[in-house]
């Protein structure tokens, strides 16, 4: 049986798409994780995952002293993954983007493993570009990304299983919901201040219509009595909040955006907008609205009274709903499965 590394870490946006495609080849191939001691180790466990430890580094934008012993530490951890990697024999390694997957991916073409990585973005990450001529193949969520690597396939966005046809009333009867539409609120992994806000002060008004799950983020929630309201600081079924959901206010992240408009939930977009950002998620959000497969409000004009308008107004938006039922957006599992299946044939 063949055997693949997957790498990638430091968020979960770059682990739980290698976990949706290592589902999919259980029984095909032996998979295990190479990462850090970070939020990769944690989901590898929680699913089951045979992990594999080493150190990466992580360029620090916009601070050029933290960045100054950056090559020795990557030399080192360079070393580190060779000698995992030499233990392990793999076949291939695939990679979900960001830094944790800069090593893995260098030592790996070091010693003639192909290499296959996923960018997630419409604008490709640092990471991705810095390890593209290495890889085999570079796979993208967006077609126009795909055009700017030498050996860019676009594919979409590898999504778990457990997202589709779930059971609504199942889902209603977890969280405590009503009959109404309910309205899904996150502000991405770690929560939004901003959003959690907005949400709370809304509350009282939006849920004498709706309901509304807020995933706050881990260590985000704050006491707030208001039916209908329900306040998680993370879920890992996301598959069981999607199902009841009718309408999104959210983050524009890659694999959120995609599974949103996958599963054509109308969705108000919000995109991150601040100076850690590379401007990704406000490139996401201008290409999924030039679509017309959501709506968008940007971060510096967001207020209370914009945002009740708008979901209002995503409520009973028929145009959006009508092109998100004939969008061609949808999980791109299939075509990163034969990807990855015919390199293993090479």
């Amino acid at each position: 049986m063949k055997k693949i590394v997957f790498c990638g870490g430091g968020s979960a946006g770059h682990v739980i798409p290698n976990v949706a495609i290592i589902e999919q080849l259980k029984g095909i191939t032996e998979c295990v994780y190479l990462g850090t001691n970070g939020i990769e180790k944690k989901i590898c466990a929680d699913n089951n995952i045979k992990f594999y430890e080493a150190e990466a580094v992580k360029l620090v934008r916009g601070k050029i002293l933290c960045n100054l012993a950056l090559p020795f530490k990557l030399i080192k951890s360079i070393k580190q993954a060779k000698k995992i990697l030499e233990d392990i024999k793999p076949d291939l390694v695939f990679c979900k983007g960001g830094y944790v997957c800069v090593p893995p991916a260098i030592a790996a073409s070091k010693l003639g493993i192909p290499v296959i990585t996923h960018e997630s973005d419409i604008s490709a990450g640092l990471a991705n570009k810095f390890i593209a001529k290495r890889c085999e193949k570079v796979l993208t969520s967006f077609p126009q990304t795909a055009k700017s690597f030498d050996r860019g396939i676009y594919t979409g966005t590898p999504m778990r299983n457990s997202l589709f046809d779930r059971n609504r009333a199942k889902a209603r009867e977890k969280f405590n919901l009503d009959m109404r539409p309910t309205v899904l609120v996150t502000g991405g992994g770690n929560g939004s201040e901003k959003i959690n806000n907005a949400v709370r002060n809304i509350a009282p008004k939006l849920c004498k219509d709706y309901n509304i799950i807020h995933l706050c983020g881990k260590g985000k929630a704050v006491p707030l009595s208001v039916y209908g309201y329900k306040q998680i600081e993370f879920e890992s079924d996301m598959g069981l909040v999607y199902s009841c959901t009718d309408v999104a206010v959210s983050r524009c992240g890659s694999n959120t955006a995609n599974e949103l408009i996958a599963l054509k939930i109308p969705s108000l977009f919000i995109p991150l907008e601040n100076k850690r950002s590379r401007g990704d998620q406000v490139k996401n959000a201008e290409y999924f609205k030039n679509k017309k497969l959501c709506r968008v409000l940007k971060e510096s004009e967001l207020t209370e009274q914009k945002l009740i308008e708008n979901i209002y107004a995503l409520l009973n938006d028929t145009k959006l709903k009508k092109a998100l039922d004939e969008t061609s957006v949808k999980c791109g599992n299939e075509k990163i499965l034969k990807e990855i299946i015919n390199t293993l044939k090479n």
